[in-house]
């Protein structure tokens, strides 16, 4: 069997190489830093999930980077292990000792070729660096077949400078060429003019993969990255959740589902298995410390999150209205139609079926208005919130009296006061009652409107979500002549809670003696 080149590979199928640097420029964030068993755990799931190319770490680094390198490449099933390295004998040395142990390893060396660079940096004029390169190349090549060459700041170095350095790294064995876009400075049609002007101009450069590093200073890294496939680079260099150096680098999961989307602009395939990407975004999270955003492209909490009404009812007719992509396609379970203050009445009927509701359209528009009333008040609404909402709708449905205002005054000094407002069969009356503490004064101001004989043997608050504007659901009994009934209210005002709860389980008792007995309870 013919062996074919790795630039031949690429062009049969037009496949784009996925390079993960997650475990070497992405542990370069300020913070990132990862234990041996955390690196081998990303590791063993970038390779599950089809990543073509591992870079391990950067071995000269310390002990504990070389370990875990070495580590990687014994345990590593298909990917290529790679180890980055430096122009320096002993970099690359260091590096090909723990790359060795791979099925396939690869030394990664790399040399600044930007002026700004060989002057402030390197210390280096151009002749020496091309020297260098030919130098560094060829050795880490004597130590392994597979060796990739970059040009740091390849994008602010001179196209005829940068031609140079691309023809020596190939002529001392490079078989992938990477120029990065160091200090995400290029746009994207520079990028993409880059790699074609030199993949025209220097001798034998369909010998190597051409190879993107973009990072996101400007917020073009995925876009650059692109660009730099179109221009005929193969290999992209990305990271798990962008992670990486000052803005990051491009994210993965974007470039992955960004081939997978617009296939039809984007004619390439890669092997990353799109439905464990949400898992590797976690994974890597968890590991680093790097929360990742809310409106993070693919992987974000509200990446398939809908609160926007017109959203929510175009979702709910035709999910493809507002997704262009599927969530299992990425490994999240369904859409999720986030319930608050922009939801509309299309959606909450939605959300009260998933919920096990059925409301006439009556009880509907009446629990839709104290839903919009609460998500005023409230960031987040949940299940639970909306639950507690329609369950304290239907115990107060049809009741004689209802608590319609209350305004209490509290405080160290005593005597706390409340002022109360009530619905009585459609007449409105208000009390105030002063009592030892806000609970007591409003019951008192209940009893004030509505006197009854009946004792409150249980008082109980919980509340039914998180968070300091979470609502508070109070349970209340009340028991007359041998008679108990129980009432529950709900609000993130603890107060308005309880009058309702014991207004609604003031009503239950009523009607409960009434049948038996008319005005037994209610006095007045």
């Amino acid at each position: 069997m013919t062996a074919t080149s790795p630039a031949e590979q690429a062009s049969s199928k037009d496949k784009v190489f996925i390079f993960d640097t997650t475990l070497r420029d992405g542990e370069q964030s300020p913070g990132a830093s990862m234990t041996l068993e955390e690196k081998l755990q990303v590791a063993e799931l970038l390779d599950d999930m089809g990543v073509d190319i591992i870079e391990a770490g950067f071995p000269i680094a310390s002990n504990g980077d070389f370990e875990s390198v070495r580590e990687i490449a014994k345990r590593s099933k298909k990917a290529v292990i790679a180890g980055l390295a430096r122009a320096i004998h002993a970099d690359i040395d260091r590096c090909g000792e723990a790359v060795r142990h791979a099925e396939r390893g690869r030394i990664h060396t790399f040399v600044s070729t930007s002026p700004i660079h060989l002057k402030y940096q390197m210390n280096k004029s151009e002749d020496e660096v091309l020297a260098i390169i030919a130098d560094t190349v060829a050795r880490a090549r004597n130590l392994i077949d597979d060796v990739e060459w970059s040009a740091m700041d390849a994008t602010r170095t001179p196209i005829e400078y940068l031609c140079r350095t691309v023809e020596a790294a190939i002529k001392a064995g490079a078989t992938t060429i990477n120029l990065p876009d160091t200090v995400g400075y290029a746009t994207p049609d520079e990028y993409k003019a880059m790699f074609m002007e030199i993949r025209n101009r220097v001798p034998d450069a369909d010998k190597a993969i051409f190879s993107v590093h973009c990072h996101d200073d400007l917020g073009l890294a995925v876009a650059n990255s692109l660009a730099g496939v179109a221009g005929g680079a193969r290999q992209i260099e990305c990271t798990i959740n962008g992670l990486g150096e000052r803005a990051g680098n491009a994210a993965l999961e974007e470039i992955v589902m960004a081939l997978r989307t617009r296939a039809d602009v984007l004619p390439y395939t890669c092997a990353v298995a799109p439905r464990m990407l949400t898992r590797a975004s976690k994974l890597v999270s968890a590991v680093s410390g790097f929360p990742v955003q809310y409106n993070k492209a693919i992987v974000g909490k509200n990446a398939f999150a809908h609160e926007s009404g017109i959203h929510q009812d175009g979702m709910l007719k035709n999910a493809e209205t507002y997704e262009i992509m599927r969530p299992e396609d990425v490994g999240v379970k369904s859409t999720s139609l986030v319930m608050g203050k922009h939801s509309g009445r299309h959606a909450f009927k939605d959300k009260l079926k998933e919920l096990g509701y059925e409301l006439g359209q009556n009880a509907l528009e009446d629990a839709f208005r104290r839903f919009k009333d609460l998500a005023d008040r409230k960031k987040n609404v949940y299940d639970e919130d909306i639950e507690a909402l329609v369950e304290d709708e239907i115990a107060t449905a049809g009741e004689g009296a209802k608590v319609i205002a209350l305004t209490v005054i509290a405080g160290t000094g005593g005597p706390q006061k409340a002022i109360l407002t009530m619905d009585i069969n459609g007449r409105h009356e208000t009390r105030e009652a002063t009592g030892d503490g806000p609970v007591d004064a409003t019951f008192k101001a209940i009893r004030a409107i509505c006197p009854h004989t009946a004792t409150l043997s249980l008082y109980q608050v919980h509340a039914v979500t998180e968070g300091t504007d979470a609502q508070a659901e109070v349970s209340v009994r009340l028991e007359a002549n041998g008679r108990i009934a129980t009432g529950k209210g709900a609000d993130t005002d603890t107060l308005v809670a309880s009058a309702r709860a014991y207004v609604a389980a003031m009503n239950k008792l009523s009607l409960r003696q009434q049948s038996a007995n008319p005005g037994a309870l209610m006095a007045g």
